[in-house]
């Protein structure tokens, strides 16, 4: 006597269901970009007021407590808006840092072209790949344990190319960052589309830090190639 065996049958969404899901999708994606674009803006304009009042980097152990702390508390309140306001407190102390940083590269030789090199590519890379990921809508689900290790290992090197002042091994990171950047852009753009991120506070942190990180990758990068020209 054959046994009985149970199998698992995918049957189709009522069409109800199926409506309710893509306008909860877009609904995060079109909250997603509204409150990461106000952030983008908030971020510029405290860059800029540390830009224009020559305010000092806080220093590498500062920016680790301050970036950590309050992305702990903007997860435990992302369903809140408390989580949207502590969101624009995270982008505008990753903006602060930020300052400085442009100030030192305004400093050198074509560093306002650098710059706005360093922008203009973090823009036209964000953009593509958001665009391609939106229009396609392919499931990039499958980069994530890479792009979970490959962030740490990146993220440890670049703290010992900072310790033991390392040139070659900071430009290496760089280089690495923005490869993982832009496969993070990828991977939470469809994640959001494929209902994988419903959160729309924890979206916009996850694709400001890329653009972040990429943005200042590429001005190290730039930095060096104008600096040897």
């Amino acid at each position: 006597m054959t046994p009985f065996k149970t199998r698992a049958i995918a049957l189709p969404l009522p069409v109800g269901t199926r409506t309710e899901s893509v306008l909860a999708t877009n609904r995060v994606i079109r909250n997603t970009y509204m409150l990461l674009s106000m952030t983008l803006l908030f971020a510029a304009a405290t860059a800029a007021a540390s830009v224009a009042l020559k305010l000092p980097h806080p220093g590498l152990i500062l920016t680790l407590i301050g970036y950590f702390g309050l992305l702990f508390a903007i997860t435990k309140f992302r369903s809140s808006g408390l989580g949207v306001a502590l969101v624009f407190a995270l982008t505008g102390f990753m903006g602060y840092t930020l300052g400085p940083i442009v100030s030192h590269y305004l400093g050198l030789p074509n560093g306002g072209q650098t710059v706005t090199m360093a922008m203009g590519g973090t823009a036209a890379i964000f953009l593509g790949l958001s665009g391609y990921a939106l229009s396609t809508r392919k499931d990039f689900s499958f980069m994530g344990g890479f792009l979970t290790v490959g962030i740490l290992v990146a993220f440890l090197a670049g703290l010992a190319a900072i310790f033991f002042e390392i040139p070659a091994l900071s430009l290496t990171v760089s280089a690495a960052f923005v490869l993982l950047m832009s496969g993070l852009i990828l991977y939470e753009t469809s994640n959001i589309i494929h209902g994988g991120e419903t959160n729309y506070v924890m979206a916009t942190v996850t694709l400001f830090v890329s653009i972040f990180n990429l943005f200042t990758s590429l001005l190290q990068l730039l930095g060096l190639a104008n600096s040897s020209d």
